[in-house]
């Protein structure tokens, strides 16, 4: 067959950096720093990057070495970003929340050369410094240190970028490591920019030049959700916003930069609300809110654009994914539900974004129909999801035996599809509750407790039952001003009606908060293990 007359330009991130410092020199990229707030445009940033790049060849870094990076978000990891892509280096962005142990495993197991290292950060690399192998030299990132220093001496000329295969690897993330070690996914310069593409369409992100983009999502946490790449791609102005990612300082970020956009996990949004409730601050510039690593309840998609103008854009993804896969985008044709039936969509963690193939199967890998109610494990294929691990520990083969069936990756969710085609996810497959022989989702039974106006949030884990195998217990931790003016028998009455009566919680369990994994998941993990010697009580609740 004779082949199509096209270019083969290769999909690398060379020519998004630089399209961006020649369409958009003046847009500005704003970080708050622990000194106050920096403010350079991106002609600044491109020249900085390419200076990064002279000091990487000093350095002595060569094609394919990892290099990694424990920073905040900023505007120098942002540098890092594409400066060690675009070099033919591949950048490993150090999960700062991670156990020591863990930690230094990742370091390790990446192979990284050189730690680019905020300074505030350097006590974390400290402490596991000698068992890190691979590592032979750490740059410290702060206003007058070694990285500031290396960019000064660094040429001004332009750095000659080398051509690269677009399926060259160019990052690695690893997984959240809830069960055995981490997990590495190394991604190419392909799948970066395809990624990029997508969700900047617009039913995904819809990112512009003329959207200011509050980078909440943490760098080092699957790319952040792949935005500070689309972001330059398009032109956005980016707000970073260091360490800083309590309710006030967002709030204050989203008021004094203008933000139109931004994204993070749901426990940040309930925490915003609540601030909003008690403060008053403009946040009228918001255009969207992407949400996902966890289920946001649904009255807060309705709350904020009722009270607020703001439209809840739910999506789902892992690290393995690049990480979006899915996102909320409403039909035209839906547009004239029922205010609570088009609230119920929008609590759905939406459609595959173009790209993305999903299915959902059952234990046999038999596909199971899109009927918005069978539920099967969710399995993903496309151009920017991962074919196996990097040097899996558990072994090749066995790898790619639990991880991949058929070409398809498998998610380890559980989740149903609508005829429409939208998602929703209804719990990790080690999270659903098995009582009598039917599941029970843990994903549901938190978001209907969590619609109790004294509830701030809720855990729901499987006990071990002796007549129906696992009964669910729920965690709730109250809202501060409800702590002892809350009981068991209150949210068993408001949960009547809202779930089936046999999902109702055999028991409630008060605590002041559901402990959370390295990215803001709740660490169902964690709970587990705190009540696995746990026996059901009788009547009354207990407080831990």
């Amino acid at each position: 067959m004779q082949p199509g007359l096209m270019m083969n330009t290769p999909l690398t991130l060379t020519p998004m950096l630089e399209r961006a410092a020649r369409l958009f020199p003046n847009k500005e990229i704003v970080s708050r720093t622990d000194s106050g707030t920096h403010r350079y445009t991106y002609a600044d940033f491109h020249a900085r990057t390419h200076r990064l790049a002279w000091a990487m060849k000093r350095m002595g870094i060569e094609p394919g070495d990892r290099v990694g990076s424990l920073c905040w978000n900023s505007f120098r990891h942002l540098e890092l970003y594409f400066a060690v892509p675009c070099y033919g280096a591949v950048l490993h962005t150090l999960n700062l929340r991670l156990a020591p142990d863990q930690l230094a495993y990742i370091i390790n197991h990446a192979g990284d050369q050189v730690i680019f290292v905020d300074a505030s950060l350097l006590p974390l690399l400290e402490q596991i410094r000698p068992e890190l192998t691979t590592v032979r030299e750490i740059v410290v990132m702060d206003d007058h240190g070694p990285y500031e220093q290396m960019l000064a001496a660094s040429p001004s000329d332009p750095y000659p970028w080398p051509d690269l295969d677009e399926q060259a690897a160019c990052a690695t993330c690893y997984t959240s490591g809830t069960t055995g070690h981490p997990k590495g996914v190394l991604y190419t310069h392909r799948s970066l920019v395809l990624h990029s593409y997508a969700i900047a369409m617009a039913d995904s992100f819809a990112l512009s030049e003329r959207d200011t983009v509050l980078q909440l999502v943490p760098m080092f946490h699957a790319n952040g959700w792949g935005i500070p790449f689309a972001a330059v791609m398009v032109g956005s102005t980016i707000v970073f916003c260091g360490r800083h990612l309590q309710p006030a300082d967002i709030a204050q970020m989203i008021e004094s930069q203008r933000v139109t956009f931004t994204a993070g996990v749901p426990t940040l949004w309930m925490g915003l609300y609540s601030l909003l409730e008690h403060e008053k601050h403009d946040i009228a510039t918001l255009r969207s809110i992407v949400c996902a690593g966890s289920a946001l309840p649904r009255q807060f998609v309705e709350w904020y654009e009722q009270k607020f103008g703001v439209r809840f854009m739910l999506a789902w993804g892992m690290t393995e994914t690049t990480p979006i896969a899915t996102v909320v985008a409403l039909k035209k044709h839906l547009e004239a539900l029922t205010a609570k039936d088009r609230y119920d969509l929008l609590a759905r963690h939406g459609l595959p974004i173009a790209g993305i193939e999903v299915r959902i199967v059952d234990e046999s890998g038999k596909e199971l129909p899109w009927d918005g109610s069978t539920m099967g494990e969710l399995q993903v294929r496309g151009p920017w999801v991962t074919s196996g691990y990097y040097n899996d520990p558990r072994g090749a083969e066995r790898g790619q035996l639990e991880s991949f069936m058929q070409g398809w990756f498998r998610t380890g969710d559980v989740a149903t599809i609508d005829c429409e085609g939208y998602i929703q996810i209804m719990d990790r497959t080690k999270d659903l509750v098995k009582s009598g022989g039917e599941w029970i989702s843990s994903v549901d039974l938190e978001n209907a407790i969590m619609a109790h106006p004294k509830v701030m949030e809720a855990a729901v884990i499987a006990v071990a039952h002796p007549k129906w195998q696992e009964r669910p217990v729920a965690a709730v931790a109250p809202l501060p001003q409800f702590r002892d003016q809350i009981t068991k028998e209150e949210i068993l009455t408001f949960l009547e009606g809202r779930v089936a009566k046999w999902w109702l919680p055999d028991d409630v369990v008060f605590i002041e908060a559901v402990p959370k994994t390295s990215v803001g998941k709740f660490n169902k993990r964690a709970l587990r293990e705190q009540f696995k010697d746990y026996s059901l009580p009788g009547e009354s609740a207990q407080t831990v």
